[in-house]
């Protein structure tokens, strides 16, 4: 599935798999959805039922507490009937093919599926196979995780007021993260002015993958100017395998320390798409310090994910 399948031919959104090639205008448009959303809610304690009689299925292969609970949370509040599709006792495991699954549930009239898959192009090859259904994607392998990168960009364009000309860094397993692609992807969509990716050597990608960033192991290095500070988790199993550092001297070299933190700007807005595991990739002080924007991005997640709702469903 190519980036521009992702629009209708008037420009509507017909499903939403990734943020690469996603025009800024678009990914705007979402942005300023949530936020009007957020508003609303925040003022009345509800929201207009914009997807009254339409059905949301949940098709998670992975788990996932954060995403599918806002997903949830997100298509209820907007008024929608939320199907959580139970793998484990579907007809997946009797050897049914996921397009065949995919054809039967839409059969009975849903409108949307959210999936999440470890397999990268799961949700684009659903997306070749839906009839009318969108397909939106929670997260497939190490792919994309286009809501994800949209609550950051608004939970930046929040706290600094825009995206033009920030300088941000991600530091972390950038090589396996769906979340730095996304997040990378919408970034420059919107001018941020330099991403610059860190990590251990072993987890970083290839430079050719993420033209335009500047890639680097040395953390300090980094982040000296930094706008945003963004975290990513790190798995203890792939960490020691790749890298032979254990969770612990991981966070001499790469773990966001009060101290560490200073080589950015004062003003530096700290951010984890979660979970997160303290004392390794961030110091507790630091997650819930001033300049921590960690809390917002979870609730902000909810909003844009009833964003994205409303837009492929035509509301």
């Amino acid at each position: 599935m190519t980036d521009t399948s992702q629009l209708a031919a008037d420009g509507r959104l017909r499903h939403l798999i990734t943020l690469d090639g996603l025009p800024r205008a678009r990914i705007e448009s979402l942005l300023d959805d949530a936020a009007r959303l957020r508003a609303h809610w925040h003022g009345q304690r509800a929201l207009p039922p914009l997807l009254a009689g339409r059905s949301v299925v949940n098709l998670f292969f992975e788990a996932s507490t954060r995403t599918r609970t806002s997903f949830d949370l997100a298509a209820r509040r907007l008024g929608a009937l939320v199907v959580n599709f139970d793998i484990a006792s579907s007809s997946t495991s009797k050897g049914e093919t996921l397009q065949d699954t995919l054809a039967t549930l839409e059969a009975m009239d849903a409108d949307a599926f959210v999936v999440r898959h470890k397999e990268n192009g799961t949700p684009a090859l659903l997306a070749g196979h839906c009839r009318q259904a969108a397909i939106l994607n929670a997260g497939d392998g190490n792919h994309a995780h286009p809501t994800q990168g949209l609550l950051d960009l608004l939970t930046i364009r929040d706290r600094k007021g825009r995206i033009d000309g920030l300088q941000v860094v991600i530091c972390g397993d950038i090589r396996h993260s769906r979340v730095a692609r996304s997040d990378v992807h919408g970034l420059r969509a919107l001018g941020a002015a330099a991403i610059r990716l860190c990590g251990p050597a072993e987890l970083l990608p290839d430079a050719d993958e993420f033209s335009g960033c500047s890639i680097d192991d040395d953390f300090d290095a980094a982040l000296a100017g930094a706008d945003v500070v963004i975290m990513l988790r790190i798995q203890h199993e792939r960490l020691e395998r790749a890298t032979r550092l254990d969770s612990q001297s991981y966070h001499v070299r790469y773990g966001l320390t009060p101290q560490r933190l200073a080589c950015a700007r004062a003003d530096a807005l700290v951010m984890h798409p979660g979970p997160i595991n303290r004392g390794v990739e961030i110091a507790s002080s630091v997650a819930d310090g001033v300049q921590s924007a960690i809390l917002d991005q979870v609730a902000n997640g909810v909003f844009v994910r009833m964003a994205a709702l409303a837009q492929l469903l035509g509301r």
